[in-house]
């Protein structure tokens, strides 16, 4: 059963791209076939492969009657990951493109069979093609990033998915708030974290730090799981949160985590 996920949030800059990317990734190599869709009137998942803005087909060649959706997934090196690109869009016609998902989004999300997971990357804020996606989306992972700003802008996408549930998808579900940017050194990101544990609902046990190896994926144009050397810890991270997410959907579903039942045992 395809499950989708909306990764949002009322507020840039909170590492939404990075998420989508590296979770999609996670998912396929835990063998779940996946979809990641990019959203983004800026294209963030093509640029985060160090993709030009013309050198990808997709998303928008649909909206605008150019290509069916066929025409533009692209299968990645890792064969149970594809990817839909926002595609070759000018940025005097974003405004058209956004416009335009709301119709066209269900009909290309129909045309893709198979899926066991689609992640959905949307653009900062709650305008149209955040709304667009949280229309088709079974869950939304929302990256909080650990500082004051964010958390008290939370409450405007909360209550965006509120809406949502109420007036057009009422299957819609919040799947989970993912702390992001969490940097140790600082007491400020520390009493957010705080804060959001001991006060928000839906608070993810994973956190996302700031750290220079995202610099230096975005840098080389990969996810992190694929640098060189050592498999960063970060990677790991992602693994930690596919894990999560996982076992959320199976509730949602119905199901239960496969580790919730467990013979007893003795050390000794």
């Amino acid at each position: 059963m395809t499950f989708t996920i909306a990764v949002a949030s009322a507020k840039g800059g909170v590492g939404k791209t990075t998420i989508a990317l590296n979770l999609a990734l996670t998912l396929a190599e835990s063998g779940r076939k996946t979809l990641l869709i990019d959203l983004d009137p800026q294209g963030s998942v093509g640029h985060a492969l160090a993709r030009g803005d013309d050198a990808l087909a997709g998303v928008a060649d649909v909206v605008l009657q150019a290509a069916t959706p066929a025409d533009v997934v692209l299968t990645t090196k890792e064969p149970r990951l594809s990817l839909l690109p926002r595609g070759r869009l000018d940025p005097v016609d974003a405004v058209d493109f956004e416009a335009g998902l709301r119709a066209a989004l269900p009909q290309v999300l129909a045309a893709m069979s198979g899926f066991e997971r689609v992640v959905i990357d949307t653009p900062s804020g709650v305008g149209a093609a955040t709304r667009a996606a949280l229309q088709v989306a079974d869950g939304v992972l929302a990256p909080v990033q650990a500082e004051p700003l964010a958390l008290r802008s939370l409450h405007q996408l909360l209550r965006v998915v509120e809406h949502v549930r109420e007036t057009g998808n009422p299957r819609l579900a919040l799947l989970g708030l993912l702390p992001t940017m969490a940097d140790k050194k600082q007491a400020f990101s520390q009493e957010v974290l705080m804060e959001l544990w001991g006060h928000v609902d839906g608070v993810l046990e994973t956190v996302i730090p700031r750290v220079d190896v995202f610099g230096e994926a975005s840098l080389a144009g990969v996810p992190v799981a694929f640098l060189g050397g050592a498999l960063p810890p970060e990677a790991r991270r992602f693994q930690l949160l596919a894990q999560e997410l996982e076992t959320r959907i199976q509730t949602l579903q119905g199901g239960a985590a496969h580790d919730v039942e467990r013979a007893p045992r003795s050390l000794l």
